[in-house]
């Protein structure tokens, strides 16, 4: 696909009911009430406190593709894009109409209605679901693994989001999408089945080298074994982690959702339009890691000595996410006890190249 043709695709589907970054099954509830019978809408589960988790199935294919959004409930980005997309193919004469004839897409918007609803990444007992894949000790994570145990997925798509410091290795960049094809175990050993991963990503990440260059980076892949992604790559089913991260000034994440939304349909074409074995695997390891170099303040040339002993450092400062009468609000975090540290850290990580 073209990246005029993803723009149009976008511009013209892009679901506006849903902005910002705090997102409930009480925004999702009447989009999912609108689509038609081509969509299979189902309650697969509830939460801890007992909010409804559901799914949405469709497409007539032989491939199957499962997806999931806000296991951590803060991390939205991925879940409007899933909408923008869901809207894509609601039309029969979308020029994606061959994705519903190759794939069957499994879709769960929102894992974690409770930690949603709080805006917290944990659930409504402060588990961590990502976590969880050994123990299952949570309904929600419950839920997850019965969905891939029933939909015998050929393909999963894990959906997260990340801070605001990430970087493109060391470079002076965004980590505005960072992708991963997880370990499976402690060797880290480049499996069959996660060089299909990696294949779909080297994929999405032509596409968004022509979008966002210089901006795609390569989330760490240490293993764990309690972590989804790489519980169920243990598996030998292929799973792409992704996180949309952030783009200058963007906190709203508008601006990233479109680069994740032009992320599925790259990867969701190639699926279909290809036997992907993981011949182009290779091209994955030239997606830099990423790096930790970004703040959202930082104050230049402060003295934070005495007049008699002045001592000038940088100051970063990172914003602290409150939800506030159910909307989100930025506060400005700075530990007067860890201060020195800091300013130690900045100092280090300047100049960036």
């Amino acid at each position: 696909m073209t990246i005029k043709e993803i723009t149009s695709l976008y511009q013209t589907h892009k679901e506006q009911e849903l902005e910002g970054r705090y997102i409930t099954n009480s925004h999702i509830k009447p989009l999912l009430e609108t689509l038609d019978s081509s969509f299979e809408v189902s309650e697969i589960g509830t939460s801890v406190l007992g909010k409804p988790i559901s799914a949405i199935k469709f497409g007539t294919g032989k491939k199957r593709l499962l997806l999931w959004s806000q296991m951590h409930g803060n991390e939205s980005t991925t879940t409007k894009a899933l909408f923008d997309f869901i809207n894509t193919l609601k039309h029969p004469n979308t020029t994606l109409s061959h994705l519903k004839d190759a794939c069957t897409f499994y879709i769960i918007p929102i894992l974690n209605p409770d930690g949603a609803e709080a805006y917290t990444r944990l659930n409504a007992i402060d588990i961590d679901l990502n976590r969880d894949a050994q123990t299952l000790s949570q309904p929600e994570s419950k839920v997850l693994r019965a969905a891939f145990n029933d939909f015998k997925p050929h393909y999963c798509f894990n959906l997260h989001g990340q801070r605001t410091i990430f970087s493109v290795g060391r470079a002076n960049k965004t980590a505005t999408v960072s992708f991963l094809s997880p370990a499976q175990d402690e060797h880290r050993a480049v499996t069959d089945s996660r060089k299909v991963g990696m294949d779909i990503i080297a994929e999405m990440n032509n596409t968004l080298q022509d979008l966002i260059p210089g901006h795609v980076g390569r989330y760490d892949d240490s293993f764990n074994i309690n972590c989804v992604g790489d519980s169920f790559q243990s598996f030998n089913v292929p799973t792409i982690l992704f996180e949309a991260g952030h783009f200058a000034n963007d906190y709203d994440r508008d601006i990233t959702r479109f680069y994740i939304y032009a992320a599925y349909l790259s990867a969701f074409n190639y699926i279909a339009k290809h036997a992907v074995n993981g011949d182009k695997y290779v091209d994955y390891f030239t997606i830099p890691e990423n790096g930790k170099c970004f703040y959202d303040i930082i104050i230049r040339d402060a003295n934070v000595g005495t007049t008699e002993n002045p001592e000038i450092l940088d100051i970063g400062i990172l914003f602290v996410e409150k939800l506030i009468n159910k909307k989100l609000s930025f506060s400005q975090r700075l530990r007067v006890s860890q201060c020195y540290q800091i300013f130690m850290v900045i100092k280090r990580l300047t100049p960036i190249e």
